[in-house]
This record gives structure tokens, sequence and C-alpha cells, in this order.
């Protein structure tokens, strides 16, 4: 099968989209299918080279967010007008912006059937990056843009049931599948906790928790700063790591200092995955997250893969994670009852290595070969109905 992905966000640029597309593509192609994979060019080159199937299109900078990028549709354009039917058998896309329209124009061109996954909340997420109009308005615009695009396509996947049972509500009728991107081999070779400690100078014994992600308003790291302030009375000495950045970098920096929490936050940047993202994890006492947004949430099953225990609210796609979970315990969007959790975790060493040794269980449920596979059926009976 020769599948055509198409996304306006990839690596370099670090987010559960980037690395949902590379979890299906590498399966896919240890399937035996060809997957060609359609991406922004970044003017930071990638840490490694691109394998032949990446194809890089010259990009624009998103206005009021700097990491991303948008494919620039004349180069998409020239590019796929070579395309001619056969070249392609399923057109699966990734984002809804350029990505999207580029998609469903490759598709008709080609007779192919196309494929969407919504992986963002946007009707939570884009009032954020043009706070200048009012959020009834971005929700309203974010409802409308999702029901449209939703619609032009011939199928959806949503990556929880949650984000389907949103998306039924806004009034989509385009069949919704759920499928989840699921762990890699890759993701359960253990980091090295001592390595990463000493790289950044933390004590081998001081409580940490680890928040990783990207630095942005739509994580609610507002609240995982303001809980800080709480556990700080239950363990003194607590250290907060913050692996990621982003737009709220800023804004997060100078909260820690009004509150003064310097001594308890450290901010430590992007982590390559295969590399110092494992040691990251593995150097956590627990995984601290609490975002509202969340398609699916694959941190906490990164976490959880590198046997460090979670604590976490429970809202859509993350609800879909945590649901059995024995590795994990889920905590109330409350400062108090929250923190309570997390001291409970770091406060009994016991405790917390029966936390850890159901962790990495709980992790290996979600092999993401077994997921692709399903992907592949998805993609057979739609090409089998077109």
């Amino acid at each position: 099968m020769k599948i055509l992905m198409l996304s306006d966000v990839y690596f370099p640029r670090v987010n559960g989209v980037s690395t949902s597309i590379k979890t299906f593509r590498d399966d896919l192609q240890q399937l035996g299918h060809e997957c060609t994979l359609v991406a922004p060019h970044y003017p930071v080159n990638a840490e490694t080279p691109d394998d032949s199937g990446i194809v890089r299109i010259p990009s624009w900078q998103v206005p009021f967010d700097p990491e991303d990028r948008l494919l620039s549709w004349s180069k998409l354009k020239n590019w796929s007008a070579s395309l001619s039917p056969g070249s392609f058998d399923v057109i699966h896309v990734q984002t809804p912006f350029t990505a999207h329209y580029a998609g469903l124009r490759i598709a008709g061109k080609l007779g192919a059937p196309v494929i969407e996954t919504y992986h963002t909340y946007f009707e939570h997420y884009l009032h954020h990056y043009v706070p200048f109009m009012p959020s009834m308005i971005t929700k309203a615009a974010a409802r409308k843009l999702t029901l449209s695009q939703c619609a032009a396509v011939d199928a959806v996947i949503s990556p929880s049931e949650q984000m389907a049972i949103a998306l039924r509500a806004y009034g989509v009728r385009t069949p919704i599948d759920i499928l989840p991107t699921g762990m890699p081999d890759s993701a359960f070779i253990q980091g090295d906790r001592n390595r990463f400690r000493s790289r950044f100078g933390i004590n081998e014994t001081r409580p940490v928790a680890l928040y990783v992600g990207r630095v942005a308003h739509e994580k609610n790291i507002d609240f995982l700063i303001h809980m800080l302030v709480d556990l700080r009375l239950r363990v003194p000495n607590v250290l907060l790591v913050i692996a990621g950045e982003g737009p709220a970098e800023g804004h997060i920096r100078k909260l820690v200092s009004t509150l003064g929490l310097d001594a308890n936050v450290q901010f430590v940047g992007y982590m390559d995955r295969s590399t110092t993202l494992p040691d990251c994890y593995k150097a956590a006492d627990v995984f601290v997250f609490a975002s509202r947004t969340e398609t699916q949430g694959l941190v906490l099953l990164e976490a959880l893969a590198q046997e460090t225990p979670v604590v976490s609210t429970a809202v859509m796609g993350t609800a879909n994670v945590l649901e059995g979970m024995r590795g994990a315990l889920i905590a109330p969007e409350d400062v108090v009852g929250f923190s309570a959790l997390v001291a409970s975790v770091l406060n009994d060493p016991a405790g917390r290595q029966s936390l850890s040794e159901k962790a990495l269980d709980d992790a290996k449920a979600w092999s993401s070969s077994a997921i692709s596979e399903r992907l592949v059926e998805y993609y057979e009976r739609l090409i089998s109905s077109s």
C-alpha cells in the first residue's frame, strides 16, 4: 500500500503530533507499506537527516506562535503537480491548516480516499493565540472550522473516545474511528536517572516532580506552579523540572519568580527523544500533568514506560489513557488535593516503588505495532469502499 501523509508540523518541532506521525509511519514501513510524509522545512535543521520518504516543503512562521510553520501553498502545488492516479492509495491528513486543503486537492486529483486525524482540541486552544478576540468567538470559529473540515474528508480518526464525543457533539457526521497512538519498542529502553541528575546538577536524593511537554498556555502549567506552592509545604526541598519550551515560557518563569519558587523549579528545555528524554523521565520520582486539552496525552505513557509514577487530572484524552492504570493516580484540578497526592508519592518510597513496577506494565498494554495494524485495516476498508 502507498500512503501519503501531510502535516504542517513534524520534527524538529517537538510535540505530540510529531511523535504520533513518526510512530505510525515507522510501524507502517515495518509492516511493508510505503509511507511518504510531506512536512515543513524548518530554519533549524533536524538533529538527524530525513529518510528518503520525507518531503520537506518551504514554510512560513505562524503569527502569534513562532514555533510553528505553515506549508507554502505554491510550493506544495508545484511538488504535487507530477502526481497522477496510482501514485498513492490513500491520503492521510494530520493537521487542519495548509496540509488539510492540500490533502483534499491531491485526493481529488488522484481519486484516492482521504482520512484526517483530529489531534488538537482547537476549541480550547485557539483563544490563547488570538487573545485580542473574545473566547466565545474563537470557540465558535473553531467549531465551525472543525465541522466543515470533517465533512470534507471520507473518514476521521480520533485519538480518544472523549474527543470523538466532542466531535459528534459539534455535529460531525463523517465516520469517526478511535485510534490512539501507541508506544514503540524504543520507548521502553530505560533511561539513566543518575546521568540526567548529574548533567543538570540535581542531587541524587532530591525529590523531583516532572512536567514534559510544550510550555504553552493550554497545557495548564499555571496550575502546576500554584500547586507547587502547597507541595513545598509538604515536601520542602521538592524540585519541579519543566522539560520543554514554548510561547508561555516567559509567563511561567515570571509566575515562578513572583511566587518565590525559583529554588524549586528548573527549566531544562527540549530533550532529545532517543537520548536525554528517557533519562529525564527516569530521573523523576513522579510525573505531573494537568492539561485540559489533550486528545490523548502521550507523555503520560512515555513516563509510565520509564517506570515513573504519574499524578494527573483526567480530562479529555488523558481520561482515556488513565482508565484502569495502576501506576498512576488521578487527581482533582484542585491545588490542595493534587498536591496531597503528589506528596503521598514523594514521601512514601515503598508506595512509589509499587507504583513504579505497575507503571511499566500499564505502558506495555499500548503496543504501537498492534494499533498500526488496525490503521492498515482502516485504510483497506476505505480503499475498497471508494
